[in-house]
């Protein structure tokens, strides 16, 4: 076999045990899907009357409207489906910051297996949990009203994007979780992440912001993002959101695998 054969061999075996752990403890992962749905029932059922009647005159989750297009739910539920992406973030970094602090890591480093398999194996496995929870909560958005018009290509082109955030976010939360020094500090963390789609366009519009947070709003991450689902999902204006959403995953996700490694050799060096 060669290297990389090893390598994914190890990977797998990685994967199968992180996989087994969220089953066994099934936890943490409800927890970090029940947010996104509370806040999607929460904004739909008791703040979509007043919010989509300031947006253009939507109506409100509860009593429904004209077409898909004039409705709060509508508006509101693709910004939630991404905070789902960013709360699996909030597994990842828990999950291995635990190996670290209870010395499971070092025995791997004294066994002949892949020293990439660990991070590997973490990564792989949440971003399959965050996927899963995402289409969860998609499948409640839809039970409660939202009625998105994309076609098979676009549906396509949404679980992609969703991936590659998912993706980013991973990496990221993988070297937030090497760097902590306990789980509880590895769990806040990542907080920011999580409420930072609040900051964007996902409840309302940037437009309806004041100046300066509408000029952070516009230009962090997570903004063109969700303007790229909106447009994919509901049919709106794109523009250029699609191409600044792929630059920024890239980043992202770059930055946050080279982060991450830095930090497990370092650690292997203490």
């Amino acid at each position: 076999m060669t290297a990389l054969s090893y390598a994914a061999r190890d990977s797998l075996t990685m994967l199968r045990r992180n996989l087994k752990h969220a089953q066994r403890y099934p936890s943490m992962t409800a927890s970090v899907v029940a947010m996104p749905v509370l806040i999607l029932l929460l904004f739909n059922y008791a703040f979509g009357g007043a919010l989509g009647a300031g947006i253009g005159g939507m109506s409100g989750g509860i009593t429904g409207g004209g077409g898909s297009g004039d409705r709060y739910i509508d508006y509101v539920a693709p910004g939630i489906i991404l905070m789902a992406a960013t709360s699996g973030s909030l597994v990842t970094a828990v999950g291995i910051c635990v190996d670290m602090t209870e010395g499971i890591v070092n025995r791997f480093r004294t066994m002949a297996i892949s020293r990439a398999s660990f991070l590997t194996g973490h990564v792989v496995g949440s971003v399959i949990q965050t996927l899963i929870s995402i289409a969860f909560v998609i499948g409640i958005a839809l039970l409660i009203g939202f009625r998105p018009d994309a076609t098979p290509v676009e549906w396509l082109a949404v679980v992609g994007l969703l991936a590659l955030v998912t993706l980013a976010l991973t990496w990221l939360s993988a070297a937030i979780g090497l760097m902590a020094k306990t789980p509880e500090s590895a769990s806040n963390i990542p907080l920011p992440l999580q409420f930072l789609p609040f900051m964007g366009s996902a409840i309302v519009p940037t437009e309806s912001m004041p100046d300066g947070l509408r000029w952070f709003a516009d230009y962090q991450p997570f903004t063109p993002v969700i303007e790229t689902l909106r447009g994919l999902l509901m049919g709106t204006e794109i523009g250029n959101s699609a191409l600044i959403s792929l630059a920024w995953c890239v980043a992202l996700t770059a930055g946050g695998y080279l982060w991450a490694r830095t930090a497990y050799q370092g650690s292997a060096r203490r």
